[in-house]
């Protein structure tokens, strides 16, 4: 990685990529500093403030956003809406025929797509914004004397909304040029700095408390080293399983036109264990935190809500349970998008190959399709244990030596999952762009 990166910014034109993407990422985490007017930022910030607990949809909303929406900021809601939006554009694909029509018309429907999502993402933001302004409210985090002057409840309520419904459509458009003008996939690089930042602040907290713990508090430098030692055993078993694969074998039949030889090769088919990533995890997550921000909406502090919380917050059994059975769910959704047993199996008989041992046509997509469902359920059955397991490690660390909760939020598995597909995505991206600089420069010559 670090190779990579010193060989890209040897070369003027990846080096503007690059340094651009900062400049854009740096924007980005200047707005989630800058208060929003409206917004009472010190309350937001107390000690006793519990609206962003860990069973919170607001607690996790914030850590996406690295803190955003605990500072008030303007772009507090982050990439949230869009990439819920996205989820909702995708899973719409397969029940309306004209979304459908549009994700296989090309460069075209790609752009009807783009514009229906966006519209999408603003509608969404409206909603969330609906939820958060009615938790502030009655939590009493709204300042209604504006610079001074005494403003009436619903024109303050509308002007934080305005602001941060814009800076939601901000944000869209910073992970947009990103992905056009710089390195990487800008939505995954706005989550990956959001959460990087939000793990470093907790970090650093945790450090500062520590040296400035007095002599007998319960919390030790060695526990604070055993909670790194499980974080990177996880990132390296993170990154172990991403680059796990099944190679199927291809032989190509050799074929004689006029005086030349054609195929006669052999090749494979690489179909990754966990071929999704972690976007099953970020559906499963997306609807199972939704009905918190609605009975924040409707229920906040009634029975229902209370129940839900206790039944199905965050870290309880029945979240992690229905977490599981929504994460095997769509990894096979994802599957089958991605991945399509009829094409390749078309494909490979069009051209000439053939898997050994199996008959090309039907018998091939059969047996594409079985390898497929066998590798989705083993990448389905990691994905909830990395998403369960730390978490209930973390929990135990938490209750057995009275570790700092704040820590353990920050190191989600499913922030752990987010920031190694991201990194690797993102030196694949930069060693695509040396590659293309290197064939250009040969031609050239």
């Amino acid at each position: 990685m670090f190779r990579t990166l010193a060989n890209a910014f040897k070369n003027k034109e990846v080096r503007t990529k690059l340094l651009l993407t900062l400049l854009l990422l740096f924007i980005y985490r200047v707005g989630c500093w800058i208060p929003t007017p409206g917004l009472d930022v010190y309350s937001l910030n107390g000690d006793n403030v519990t609206i962003f607990g860990e069973t919170s949809f607001l607690g996790l909303l914030n850590s996406i956003t690295g803190d955003g929406l605990s500072n008030g900021a303007l772009l507090a809601l982050g990439i949230s809406p869009y990439i819920n939006a996205s989820i909702i554009a995708q899973l719409l694909t397969i029940a309306i025929p004209p979304l459908e029509r549009w994700s296989k018309q090309g460069d075209e429907g790609k752009r009807k797509m783009a514009m229906f999502t966006r519209i999408l993402t603003v509608l969404l933001a409206v909603v969330q914004v609906v939820g958060i302004l009615i938790s502030f409210a009655n939590g009493g985090y709204i300042n209604y004397a504006i610079y001074g002057i005494d403003i009436p409840e619903p024109v303050v309520c509308i002007l934080i909304g305005a602001v941060l419904i814009a800076g939601a459509v901000f944000t869209m458009w910073l992970g947009e040029r990103i992905t056009d003008l710089g390195v990487g996939n800008g939505i995954s690089l706005l989550i990956f700095v959001g959460i990087l930042s939000t793990a470093g602040l907790a970090l650093v907290n945790s450090v500062s408390i520590m040296a400035l713990a007095q002599e007998g508090w319960d919390m030790q430098p060695w526990y604070l080293l055993i909670f790194l030692v499980m974080v990177i055993f996880i990132f390296g078993f993170i990154t172990f399983i991403d680059g796990a694969e099944r190679r199927i074998p291809v032989s190509y039949a050799k074929q004689i036109k006029g005086r030349k030889q054609f195929g006669g090769q052999n090749t494979h088919i690489p179909i990754k264990v966990n071929a999704s990533g972690v976007m099953p995890i970020i559906f499963a997550t997306a609807i199972i935190t939704f009905p918190q921000l609605i009975m924040q909406m409707v229920y906040q502090g009634q029975e229902f809500e209370n129940w839900w919380t206790i039944a199905f917050g965050t870290g309880a059994p029945g979240y992690y349970a229905l977490s599981a059975l929504l994460i095997l769910f769509f990894s096979y959704f994802y599957a089958m998008i991605q991945f399509k047993p009829d094409e390749v199996a078309r494909n490979l008989q069009q051209y000439g190959g053939f898997i050994p041992g199996i008959r090309p046509g039907k018998a091939t997509q059969d047996y594409l399709a079985r390898v497929n469902k066998r590798l989705t359920l083993f990448g389905a059955i990691y994905l909830a244990v990395i998403f369960i397991i730390p978490s209930l490690l973390f929990s135990i660390l938490n209750i057995t030596i009275n570790f700092t909760s704040a820590l353990t939020n920050a190191f989600s598995s499913t922030g752990m999952l987010i920031v190694v597909s991201v990194a690797l995505e993102f030196q694949k991206q930069l060693d695509n762009q040396l590659l293309m600089r290197q064939y250009r420069g040969f031609l050239k010559q």
